[in-house]
């Protein structure tokens, strides 16, 4: 059984946090700092609890947000640490940053006065960074616009020049217009010194620049996904060799199941058609919680250890997996779609890469109803191991083509036994991912053939036992979840 009292939920371990933040560190130049970037819900993974986790980390300088809706919300958490809106405001935001003592990044003359006024009229003086635009295209001033800027908020009594900063387009280490756009803020700051204006920070090192070695020497970095183990294929070797970890798992659990025969249709327009008999498991997660809609009957879930294609178009609150081969599965049982399930596991890379689209997106589209519960090291998770439902008889099948669930290597470190920090249900922190598609460095990734021998785990078209003897409920076959589990029978 799930354990965790809850339909579907992430698990966000705290200590492998922590850690990556240690191995990041270790990347950089002695006396620099660490702006931890939490903007989109600190990447789907919850910015307040992972700002408390991070608060007083060493190295640790501030945090970074995408607007001033997520700066508040940490002030609101009792967050003291400084607070840099990363992206850019609108002048109804400018009093509470003002009042909240919010650091700003400002990419005009205009917003440099509107700020200045309103610091003005509340009598406290308001911390800014200017954005020089070398290169993105997005926002911040031009480099001789930007050195304007920061000589008038340098001027002002009522603003103060904290820091300069950049934005890197390149995401991934070694691109040769980083280094153009590195000597393009050089630049600035070299036209600022001749006026004998330094500002104490200059940040420009995204996670690709930390860990490739660039534009570390500044005094601050902001590292975003490296910090939650997220790295698409560019950096996967570098974080492998680093030791980053994933923070986040992804879980469900069985709310139903069947029996089918062959030629039965699944899901919306009947996209899935079974080829024989088999065993229908029904999980209460669907787009609407994060899962996307492109792995229908593309994406794998892991249960009992072993890889159960999805079946079917996922809905919005809704997902089907084969579970025909898999011996013993049952209503109530965890399933995983990121994370590990013992000597497996779907990592979001994966995910990313089976969908077309960047890690970044897998993480941050974890819906909002979808629980997170707060692990980190210490007591053994709850729960005791359920009785076995009668297995089902399931007809030899089809290899499974490798690759599509394979062993997973454990992390060098790994975390022991996780412990609930906020709420009930912590399962053991999760290792870094071989994932969904592809295998990982490992002698040879048994675990899919191995698992097909025991119960062909990861084939797509299965079917056993429905209607097999002139019928299901004769045969004990449909529905027989009901007497097994007993959540949702029909």
């Amino acid at each position: 059984m799930s354990g965790s009292g809850h339909r579907v939920w992430a698990e966000v371990d705290l200590s492998a946090l922590r850690r990556n933040m240690a191995r990041v560190l270790s990347c950089l130049r002695p006396g620099a700092a660490v702006l931890a970037v939490v903007k989109a819900d600190a990447y789907g993974h919850g910015a307040v609890p992972v700002a408390r986790a991070l608060a007083g980390e060493p190295g640790l300088w501030g945090f970074g947000v995408g607007d001033s809706q997520e700066a508040l919300e940490l002030r609101a958490a009792g967050i003291t640490a400084p607070i840099l809106i990363l992206g850019t405001i609108i002048p109804e935001e400018e009093a509470q940053v003002v009042s909240h003592d919010v650091r700003v990044c400002v990419h005009s003359m205009e917003r440099i006065a509107t700020l200045e006024d309103e610091s003005r009229r509340q009598g406290r003086r308001t911390r800014v960074h200017v954005m020089v635009d070398t290169g993105m295209g997005r926002l911040g001033a031009l480099p001789g616009r930007a050195a304007e800027l920061a000589r008038a908020v340098a001027a002002s009594r009522w603003l103060e020049l904290e820091g300069i900063a950049s934005h890197m387009s390149a995401g991934r280490p070694g691109h040769p217009f980083t280094g153009v756009q590195r000597d393009r803020l050089l630049g600035v700051l070299a036209d600022l010194q001749s006026d004998h204006i330094e500002p104490p920070l200059v940040h420009f090192a995204n996670t690709a620049a930390i860990l490739g070695g660039e534009g570390c020497n500044q005094p601050l970095v902001r590292p975003g996904i490296s910090l939650y183990g997220v790295l698409g294929p560019d950096l996967a070797h570098i974080a492998n060799a680093l030791g980053l970890e994933p923070v986040m798992s992804l879980r469900t659990q069985v709310v139903y199941m069947k029996d089918v025969p062959a030629g039965t249709p699944i899901g919306y327009n009947g996209t899935h058609v079974t080829s024989r008999q088999t065993r229908v498991a029904t999980l209460p997660i669907g787009y609407n919680d994060g899962l996307a809609y492109r792995l229908s009957n593309r994406g794998r879930a892991l249960v009992r250890g072993a890889c159960a294609p999805i079946i079917g178009s996922i809905s919005m609150d809704y997902t089907m997996l084969d579970v025909g081969d898999i011996p013993g599965v049952r209503v109530g049982d965890t399933v995983t779609f990121i994370g590990r399930d013992g000597e497996l596991a779907i990592g979001i890379p994966e995910l990313a890469s089976i969908v077309g689209t960047i890690p970044y997106e897998i993480a941050c589209s974890v819906g909002k109803r979808v629980h997170r519960l707060y692990v980190r090291e210490g007591q053994p998770p709850p729960g005791a191991a359920a009785a076995e439902p009668e297995p089902l008889a399931v007809p030899p099948a089809e290899a499974v083509p490798a690759g599509h669930c394979a062993a997973a290597p454990r992390p060098s470190r790994r975390a022991s036994p996780a412990r609930v920090v906020h709420d009930a249900g912590a399962v053991e922190a999760p290792g870094v991912s071989a994932g969904n598609a592809r295998r990982v460095r490992a002698p040879r990734a048994v675990g899919v053939r191995r698992k097909a021998a025991r119960g062909g785990a990861g084939r797509t078209d299965r079917s056993a036992g429905a209607d097999r003897a002139a019928g299901a409920d004769r045969a004990g076959g449909a529905d027989r979840a009901d007497r097994a589990g007993g959540a949702d029978a029909a």
